[in-house]
């Protein structure tokens, strides 16, 4: 196991990926970020299956930035099999989304994020958003263990 606090950025839109990585990188947050494209990578990456085969499952990102709106499985549904399995249902997860939409805000929590942020559109906003959400998520926030047992 390694010592890297890593973050997997699961979202679809090369701009507002593009955009986070830029934010991350302006005010020093210097994690690795592995990117997933859609739910099918994501889960990939945090289960160890498909590309992602054999990569030890014990080195879980110490945060997942989950959109919704994502391709093959949306980011709810990525969020339902996170917390049903054991490996990883302590993963602290926060939705990182341009939904307005109540119910995906209420759906979100109900699954068990551990929070909820909507994009800002104004750069400023967004920049600032990222900055906090990195300062608590990675420097103050103590993660869980591994899960024993975890292959």
């Amino acid at each position: 196991m390694n010592n890297f606090k890593t973050i997997l950025l699961v979202e679809d839109n090369p701009d507002d990926i593009a955009l986070t990585l830029r934010v991350l990188k302006k005010h020093n947050i210097a994690n690795v970020v592995v990117e997933a494209h859609d739910g099918v990578e994501a889960l990939d990456y945090l289960c160890g299956t498909g590309a992602h085969a054999g990569r030890d499952v014990r080195d879980q990102p110490q945060l997942v930035l989950l959109d919704l709106e994502l391709p093959r499985i949306d980011g709810l549904e990525v969020l339902r099999r996170v917390r049903r399995d054991p490996r990883t249902r302590l993963q602290p997860v926060v939705i990182l989304t341009s939904s307005n939409e109540q119910k995906d805000l209420v759906d979100g929590y109900a699954l068990g994020a551990n929070s909820y942020i909507r994009k800002p559109v104004d750069f400023a906003e967004f920049s600032e958003a990222v900055r906090q959400l990195g300062l608590y998520w990675l420097l103050v926030n103590q993660p869980p263990p591994p899960i024993e047992g975890a292959p």
